[in-house]
């Protein structure tokens, strides 16, 4: 069988010629080309140089279909993706002729027009994968009409979490992240991870104020003692990283900020840390609770979207309401907490990782979309 992928999935040409992509979903494909003859992946080919999280593709049964990179903010950016839009669907339609099953991961700025073309147009098997917050109560106006879309058609539809009235063609479906050697990997670490004073935080993710970065420092900030507090590495970038650097530089505050990280080098601080923290206005079910939890870090997340549903009072620490002064409250809980308490944290974060492999997340496809 034969798939094809549509993605905004950020791709570049490093000077070789090699194509690489956003690691997690690269890593994603990767191990779904063992359960497909041929795979193609549509999406945007991006001048410049790669960031460090990209990866390549490992398998020769995966071919890359490149797009003209459309998007941004503005009325002109605006203006450019309505003028791609018959070369994308183009694209797309000569793809899904050499395919037999496709997946649209949405929400993305396409999947305005293409999930409209692919309702209409196509009688093409397929299934869409939407990793936003499905129960949203105010999404952006194209995440809603999406959503929408997913929700009145009959192709399958993937989701994060699961919710009171629930489309019985919408699934519920974990975000894959970890491969079986990483789980036996994890289980070794979090053994031996120790929950002596001081600790160590991480943060990955964009470094910007909607992920909770202003959020984190604000909250540490106002800490009464710091001496319990080993570093926050803050893994990731943004354009207010200086901003950020300059505001823990005047508080003192222990960090290291270092911009973005291969997957290796990003499991490293994993196995280090102690607690990850994800302290955002918006989620789906990011990959990075999952890969901390794998590796014994207590996640403490804010209480949206299915993270509730995956993190609870057992395994780590939800924050709600979502501010610096419910931050700051758990930072001072988790502080002052019981050794014992917390290694027993950190082991419900291992068992919880375990819906996040790569082969979970391949037999749930071929049992659930592909079969059915």
């Amino acid at each position: 069988m034969t798939l094809a992928i549509i993605s905004h999935t950020e791709h570049y040409q490093n000077p070789d010629g090699t194509i690489v992509g956003w690691g997690p979903t690269i890593s994603e494909i990767n191990h779904l080309a063992n359960a497909f003859e041929e795979i193609y992946h549509i999406a945007f080919l991006h001048p410049g140089n790669p960031p460090p999280s990209s990866l390549p593709y490992i398998s020769e049964n995966i071919k890359f279909v490149p797009l003209k990179p459309v998007g941004g903010n503005g009325i002109e950016a605006k203006l450019r993706i309505l003028g791609n839009i018959p070369a994308i669907i183009n694209t797309v339609g000569k793809t899904l002729k050499k395919v037999d099953i496709f997946q649209l991961r949405t929400p993305t700025g396409m999947g305005v027009f293409l999930i409209p073309y692919l309702t209409f147009f196509s009688n093409k098997k397929g299934w869409y994968k939407y990793a936003g917050n499905w129960n949203q109560t105010q999404p952006p106006l194209g995440y809603a009409l999406q959503r929408w879309m997913l929700k009145n058609q009959s192709r399958k539809v993937t989701i994060n979490g699961s919710w009171p009235n629930q489309p019985e063609h919408c699934l519920t479906f974990e975000n894959p992240c970890l491969t079986e050697k990483e789980r036996k990997e994890g289980l070794l670490i979090t053994k031996e991870k120790s929950f002596e004073l001081p600790f160590t935080f991480c943060f990955v993710g964009r470094l910007e104020d909607a992920k909770g970065v202003q959020r984190i420092i604000d909250a540490f900030g106002a800490l009464d003692s710091l001496e319990n507090l080993k570093v926050i590495h803050f893994i990731g970038n943004g354009v207010k990283m200086d901003s950020y650097k300059a505001q823990c530089k005047a508080l003192n505050l222990p960090v290291i900020f270092h911009g973005f990280l291969n997957r290796d080098e990003v499991f490293h601080i994993y196995r280090e840390a102690q607690f990850i923290l994800l302290p955002s206005d918006s989620e789906g079910f990011p990959k990075v609770i999952a890969e901390g939890m794998n590796f014994g870090c207590i996640p403490i997340v804010s209480d949206i979207s299915s993270i509730g549903q995956y993190v609870n009072g057992m395994n780590g620490f939800l924050i709600n309401p979502i501010n610096e002064f419910r931050l700051r409250e758990l930072l001072q809980i988790v502080l002052s907490k019981n050794t014992n308490n917390l290694y027993k944290m950190a082991s419900d974060c291992y068992l919880g990782a375990s819906k996040f492999t790569f082969p979970y997340y391949i037999s749930k496809v071929q049992k659930k979309i592909i079969k059915n």
